[in-house]
């Protein structure tokens, strides 16, 4: 048995998914194994093996696509997990990767949940985990007989300002040939935020003409998105977990705890944010009741208030709202109050007490019951279950 293993992480740290998986494979290693770390957090072993082999490694995870690297290493006898989410596959070398056909699922229910009959997506033809996230999208929008349509280019593998602005045009010439409203997922945060932007440029509304939904759940990018960005997170902390456990048993006896080549990993719920807190109806009065709802459900507005905005008398409002939404104004208000409440829970460590504060309770207990009623769980195990997602 090897008393304490040496482990090199390959991988881009400035990346949040990454850091992420760090904290969480760091959970794991803190009551499970006792390595000694290196971590090439600018993946630099990626372009380079020879950087990092050769200085007696033990074992190796990879996040960044090499299969050079991987090769060399298995060679050197280095124990691997790759989980670089792309297609290269070495026969000795357990690969873990998120599960992107079930995200596109995970997108495509959520618009379908919202009311939804237009939907595209927005991707990049040239990487074989944004292809999977489409084909999951438009698959489980087939099981409802719906149409997507889609918007694809080529990533050139480094983000630049000048391709950045020459995305937008292009994304915002294709969204002005869309029927509205619709739905769009992006393969991942980086490209729902040029969506949105887009939608700036050509004079389109977020979420009201575009719902915009991302993937990975890069809590920054996604806030400092206008609106901020729903997304569909990764599930780092399993992730983590798998990655560690495989190595750590490689390492020691020579073997992964599992026989498959490949292990897909589930995605979590969807942080719902600004961008798609919205659902798609033509009644210009609910529209409009919704909009102001997003906007002050936080703040106390009342049933008599929306009714006052939408030049309607409280009884249409409730008829209008049954009809269009599926319930009443005043379930509309509280679910906006527990989309909000989701997520300061999974991105602050504010207290329950702050929360209720910021979301309209005036005391954290009533939050709490009103959070459990409509979600069928306490805040406090939500912030247990997601509390990995934060940056």
């Amino acid at each position: 048995m090897i008393e304490r293993p040496r482990v090199a992480f390959v991988l881009l740290s400035r990346l949040e998914e990454n850091i992420q998986l760090l904290r969480a494979i760091a959970e794991y290693n803190r009551y499970h194994t006792n390595w000694h770390v290196f971590i090439d957090d600018q993946a630099l072993a990626a372009k380079d093996p020879d950087w990092l082999l050769g200085q007696g490694w033990d074992g190796m995870i990879c996040k960044q696509s090499s299969p050079a690297l991987i090769e060399k290493a298995i060679r050197s006898g280095i124990a691997c997990v790759d989980l670089a989410d792309d297609a290269h596959a070495h026969p000795e070398c357990l690969k873990i990767r998120p599960d992107n056909r079930a995200i596109g699922h995970v997108g495509a229910e959520h618009f379908l949940e919202k009311g939804y009959r237009q939907f595209a997506f927005c991707g990049f033809e040239s990487d074989v985990w944004s292809v999977d996230r489409r084909e999951g999208f438009i698959e489980a929008l087939s099981l409802t007989d719906q149409e997507c349509r889609v918007f694809e280019t080529v990533y050139p593998g480094e983000l630049q300002p000048g391709w950045e602005f020459s995305e937008e045009d292009k994304v915002g010439d294709w969204l002005m040939t869309l029927p509205k409203p619709v739905a769009i997922m992006a393969c991942n945060d980086m490209r729902a935020l040029q969506v949105v932007n887009a939608c700036h440029s050509v004079g389109l509304s977020v979420p009201d003409d575009v719902a915009v939904l991302g993937a990975n759940n890069e809590v920054s990018r996604c806030d400092l998105s206008n609106p901020s960005l729903s997304s569909i997170p990764v599930n780092t902390v399993e992730y983590g977990k798998v990655a560690a456990e495989n190595l750590e048993r490689k390492m020691q006896e020579g073997k992964y705890c599992v026989d498959a080549k490949e292990l897909l990993v589930d995605p979590l719920e969807v942080v719902t944010r600004r961008s798609t807190e919205a659902l798609a109806v033509e009644d210009r009065c609910v529209a409009s009741a919704l909009n102001l709802i997003r906007e002050k459900a936080c703040s106390g507005i009342t049933v008599e208030e929306v009714a006052k905005h939408a030049s309607v008398s409280r009884s249409l409002l409730e008829k209008r709202f049954r009809r269009y939404v599926g319930r009443s104004p005043q379930v509309e208000i509280r679910q906006a109050q527990v989309y909000r409440i989701k997520q300061l829970l999974t991105d602050t460590d504010y207290s329950l007490a702050q929360i209720a504060e910021m979301t309209g309770f005036e005391h954290p207990e009533y939050m709490s019951v009103v959070f459990k009623r409509l979600t069928e769980i306490t805040p406090s195990k939500f912030r247990q279950k997601n509390r990995g997602l934060a940056g």
